[in-house]
């Protein structure tokens, strides 16, 4: 399988359909969106554009199943599933906040093969693909080289329908806020990734996301230097529901800080 080309071909399956997103938000009316559960929102963006995706992606590689957050569910019949987020933040998209992303991996059963995120309003690529190294628009990327919690610059994402863990979430958040440089939240879990694959957050955590929230980035991620696994410290079938990330560095200290903080 020739990894490099099928990616290639994917980032520009992934352009295509961020130019329609950003063709829609134009004209978007908050007005035409749905709710899907608890805060949870949907537009006939999110699904149109899930719609593109796997019609490309089914021509591209057409025994491959499927795992979309619209409802795309698809056996494949040689052990390779596409998973895809048509649009990771769509909240943002609705608010005409111009932070949200197009999210693609690749994997077979349980191993990620490449990953794909495009941040539609910013046009940035950022991709990879097994032992093929981490890229942003044809250039080279790295996690970066931050060496200590408290030079850090930290992510994560508010619970926004699992309140479950709220109290231990914001145990944790209180403990990076005086423990770091900071910490920010963006409203798209694959940019989070991508952006500590390419050093400009040197770590994420978050809980309750979903397999298509996390699967690109953490390839990205690996790719570029740096690990990602849940919060316990289990670097193999990371479903989103937890997840750590960060540069080698200083990932195992931010991995036991959330853990201890989460479990408080």
């Amino acid at each position: 399988m020739d990894l490099n080309s099928i990616c290639s071909e994917v980032c520009d399956i992934a352009r295509r359909t961020g130019d329609f997103i950003k063709k829609e938000s134009e004209n978007f009316d908050i007005s035409d969106a749905k709710l899907k559960g608890q805060h949870d929102l949907v537009s006939y963006v999110d699904i149109e554009a899930e719609n593109k995706l796997t019609g490309e992606l089914s021509r591209l590689m057409p025994g491959a199943g499927f795992i979309g957050e619209e409802g795309t569910a698809k056996e494949g019949n040689n052990n390779l599933t596409w998973i895809v987020d048509p649009l990771d933040g769509t909240t943002n998209f609705m608010h005409r906040v111009p932070v949200y992303s197009i999210s693609i991996a690749l994997a077979q059963k349980d191993k990620i093969l490449l990953g794909v995120i495009l941040n539609v309003p910013t046009d940035e690529l950022f991709y990879a693909y097994n032992n093929g190294g981490a890229w942003l628009n044809g250039k080279r990327i790295y996690v970066s080289e931050t060496k200590t919690l408290e030079d850090s610059l930290i992510a994560t994402g508010f619970p926004y329908k699992n309140y479950e863990r709220l109290d231990k979430f914001m145990y944790c958040l209180e403990f990076f806020i005086g423990h770091t440089h900071g910490v920010r939240r963006m409203g798209s879990a694959a940019i989070d990734l991508a952006w500590v694959a390419c050093g400009r957050f040197d770590g994420f955590y978050e809980y309750g996301l979903n397999k298509w929230d996390v699967a690109a980035g953490i390839i990205i991620i690996n790719e570029a230097g740096g690990q990602a696994s849940d919060f316990s410290g289990n670097l193999n079938n990371i479903d989103g529901s937890e997840i750590v990330a960060a540069n080698n560095i200083i990932f195992e200290t931010f991995r036991l800080a959330v853990e201890k903080h989460m479990n408080r």
